[in-house]
């Protein structure tokens, strides 16, 4: 898609006219123009000059994006094309209304005076009691008002003359057409006062619309100074994303740090990185140990540990640590200006409910011209005043709003948008946004998804006389020497207890079976139960327990020392702490959930049991996966929620593709939505937010279709009522004010149970009462601090949660099962903390 700046549109029916002249275009397969941001999304092979042109012969303005290469050196193209799109959203309109309104409000409150003083009894000069000269002052002081607020009045011709009126030309005509009106009868009344016609003249000086002539411009400009301050509001995430972006970096040259623009940073480029200092581009940790907050990204607050071979992203800000890092994406192609891209181009597109609101603002100036046209000819038919008819007529003009048409959809999914970026939910387009919330079955993945997509340690069972240690600690010595995925469980397990590898010889690797070496000139052996029976005696109880372990989801591992049965260590992939809540999140909006998998039937059973889903779907190949997503969709709307290059087929076949944060570049690619935070919790606060911005749509639409509905036929006096002009300028003036303010109520949406409401009781998981224990620990400072020790108790197999806090100086820790005190201590002491007592 090729974006383009656009100037000059006022209202909906400025966008449709843009919008049509350049579909118009040969070559122009889509176009997309956005009222709120004057943005314009161009798809197909038309030359850029061909769209300016056609934007230009519309009346009005266009100019390209600078184009931004994803390649080396491409950084100054891409920061001059941010600095571009960070203009256009700038309130410039803002400072300049009120100028304007200013101006035009106290030139108006001394028109005021003189047309209407005298009706209350104010003392007024003795030339005004004259009814011309009067008028003549009312003429100067209006042409003064017009004069200000002439943008309506060019803009308002420029467009008829182009065959697209819009808002302006409504404005004009109306208050041009009291303006001219007034003078007429101006003229006619010297014509009288020279005759010595005294009540004539007094008769026709009451008829003057001077005044109304001036407030119609008047109240527009207060109307649009609150539509644009209104705006502005709704465009904050993406400028603040925007302001996120570095501006320098500093570069390691020839062994010295050089603090450099960031348009010279290159792939492959040393950075360093003091504390404190924003990260200014993605890169890949080669030295140091810090940690990152990653709040600006993903919307998590609790800084995220950093060592060597750990990626880092732009805009992210380092804490206490030193880092020295490699580029790895510059320009565009960093994370952070992905985020910007994807709100952009979701609050530049158009989602499906605002074709109704174009269809009509195409067709709704003309129509009104129309209206106004028949209305005042109308009622000189039926025999009332020119006086009358006029009045009716130009309040017609003047009460009309296409604006709120024109904004009614946009303004909602800016802010929807701008609510999603800042909890880390990315939508790629409006439509996205829309759709998203019309899904009925939400299919999530296993591995990575569901489950943590590592593998971790969750029981042990010894053999006859021996340890839980002696049994690590040997496991862990032959294990070392391998880089199968559960055998870095093992390990990892062992490190958190504070366990070094015995020097284990001869380590030999049996594929498929496991694998063997020699501690002290004996053999350790370690692998699966139909392997570890042919080379030891195995209890009965030990291959029992194998059983269960297998049919809830467990891998066993078998460890024998010169035949004798050491015992039995459970690795599983876990699935996630927030899961199950997320699961019950999803049923408590009425979804149904599908876990799809190519894990083996009953490993896939255990962990959907877990997690709660309603369905599971095992030993599927990726082709498989996109197959059982068209046999869902059969049923209704489907979400894919994936992480892998296994999912992405499915991704793109479901009709709502969700794409953790963490997954392959295949997988963000196909999907529609961007999960930043790994959480699953937030596929569900997408579905959540999708519905509450289609509401707050139709609410928009409801209430601007509506009020024209209802003003223009008590403006041409259907009802039996007479509004005045300037009434129906001040209506005009807040409608879209009102479309503004309704889209911020967006930003109050709870997306999260618990958020500042009571949850709903059927997302409290209803559990056995978990054992506790609470222990009292010295050296913690910061939250920094909270989160080393909440994940070193964490990753404790007998832990289930852990709630830490530095001010209290305690950890409290929920247990699966009893663990020992010695083992939550050197967890502990293991992040460099004392552990002064546990209770």
């Amino acid at each position: 898609m090729d974006q383009y700046t656009v100037t000059g549109m006022s209202c909906a029916a400025c966008s449709a006219r843009v919008e049509k002249a350049v579909k118009a275009l040969p070559g122009v397969e889509s176009c997309s123009v956005s009222l709120l941001t004057n943005s314009m999304q161009v798809g197909g092979s038309a030359p850029a000059e061909a769209v300016v042109a056609a934007v230009e012969a519309a009346g009005y303005g266009a100019a390209p994006l600078e184009e931004a290469r994803a390649e080396k050196g491409a950084g100054s193209a891409y920061q001059a094309r941010l600095r571009q799109q960070r203009e256009a959203l700038e309130d410039k309109e803002s400072p300049r209304l009120k100028k304007r309104l200013l101006a035009s409000a106290a030139v108006l409150m001394i028109l005021m005076y003189f047309t209407m003083g005298h009706m209350l009894g104010l003392p007024q000069p003795e030339p005004f009691h004259n009814m011309v000269f009067n008028g003549l002052f009312q003429l100067c002081l209006a042409l003064i008002v017009l004069l200000i607020n002439k943008d309506f009045f060019g803009g308002g011709l420029r467009s008829l003359l182009h065959g697209s009126p819009n808002m302006d030309t409504l404005v004009a005509l109306g208050s041009g057409t009291a303006f001219l009106y007034s003078l007429a009868l101006l003229f006619i009344m010297s014509l009288a006062q020279g005759r010595g016609e005294g009540e004539a003249v007094r008769e026709m000086g009451m008829g003057l619309y001077f005044e109304t002539a001036a407030m119609i411009p008047t109240l527009i400009t207060v109307g649009k100074l609150l539509e644009a301050r209104s705006k502005g509001r709704t465009t904050d995430a993406l400028r603040s994303l925007m302001a996120l972006a570095p501006q320098t970096a500093r570069l390691i040259r020839e062994g010295r740090e050089e603090v450099v623009p960031i348009e010279e940073v290159r792939i492959g480029d040393l950075f360093a990185l003091r504390p404190g200092e924003q990260v200014p581009v993605d890169g890949v940790v080669e030295e140091g140990l810090s940690a990152v907050n990653e709040a600006a990204l993903t919307g998590e607050s609790i800084p995220v540990d950093k060592a060597p071979g750990d990626r880092v992203s732009a805009a992210t800000v380092n804490g206490q640590g030193h880092l020295i890092c490699r580029a790895s994406r510059v320009g565009e192609d960093t994370t952070l200006s992905q985020v910007i891209r994807m709100v952009a181009e979701a609050s530049a597109s158009k989602a499906p409910l605002g074709r109704i609101a174009d269809k009509v603002a195409g067709i709704f100036v003309p129509a009104v011209l129309g209206l106004a046209l028949l209305t005042f000819l109308g009622w000189l038919l039926a025999g009332q005043s020119l006086d009358f008819a006029m009045a009716r007529g130009i309040t017609v003009l003047v009460i009309s709003c296409p604006c709120a048409l024109g904004l009614a959809t946009p303004v909602a999914i800016m802010a929807g948008s701008g609510v999603g970026a800042r909890n880390g939910i990315l939508f790629k387009n409006a439509a996205a946004l829309e759709e998203s919330g019309r899904v009925s079955t939400m299919v999530m993945d296993k591995t990575g998804t569901l489950t943590r997509g590592e593998a971790a340690v969750t029981a042990l069972f010894p053999g006859e006389g021996i340890s839980e240690r002696e049994l690590l600690e040997k496991a862990c010595s032959l294990e070392a020497k391998s880089e199968h995925p559960l055998a870095r469980a093992v390990c990892r397990r062992g490190t958190a207890e504070g366990l070094l590898p015995l020097p284990v010889m001869g380590v030999e690797a049996l594929p498929g079976n496991g694998l063997k070496g020699y501690w002290r000139g004996e053999l350790l052996q370690g692998g699966s139960l139909a392997y570890m029976e042919g080379q030891t005696a195995l209890p009965p109880e030990a291959k029992a327990q194998a059983q269960t372990l297998s049919q809830a989801g467990q891998t066993p591992l078998f460890f024998a020392e010169e035949g004798r049965f050491l015992g039995i260590i459970a690795v599983a992939d876990e699935i996630r702490e927030d899961s199950r809540q997320a699961v019950a999140y999803m049923h408590q909006l009425g979804l149904k959930t599908v876990m799809l998998t190519g894990d083996n039937e009953a490993t896939a059973q255990a962990v959907g049991a877990k997690a709660g889903v309603d369905r599971v779907i095992a030993g599927v190949l990726p082709q498989g996966k996109a197959a059982a997503i068209r046999e869902l969709r059969t049923q209704g709307k489907v979400a894919m929620v994936g992480d892998g290059i296994n999912d992405a087929p499915a991704l793109m076949e479901a009709d709502m593709g969700l794409a953790i944060g963490a997954g392959t570049d295949v997988a963000l690619d196909a999907a529609q939505v961007v999960l930043m935070k790994n959480s699953l919790m937030d596929a569900a606060a997408a579905v959540r937010l999708s519905r509450a911005t289609v509401r707050n749509i139709k609410e928009n639409l409801f209430w601007a279709f509506i009020y024209n509905i209802i003003c223009i036929p008590l403006a041409m006096g259907l009802f039996g009522l007479v509004l005045k002009p300037m009434y129906g300028a001040a209506a005009m003036s807040l409608s879209s004010f009102c479309v503004c303010m309704n889209a911020l109520r967006l930003n109050r949406v709870k997306l999260y149970p618990g958020e500042g409401e009571k949850k709903p009781d059927n997302i409290i998981l209803k559990e056995e009462e978990k054992m506790t224990k609470t222990l009292e620990i010295e050296g913690m400072m910061c939250q920094h601090c909270e989160a080393r020790v909440k994940k070193a108790l964490e990753a404790l197999p007998q832990v289930e949660e852990a709630r830490v806090s530095h001010e209290a100086g305690s950890a409290q820790v929920i247990l699966k099962e009893d663990a020992p005190d010695d083992v939550l201590k050197k967890a502990v002491e293991a992040q460099d903390y004392i552990v002064k007592s546990i209770i």
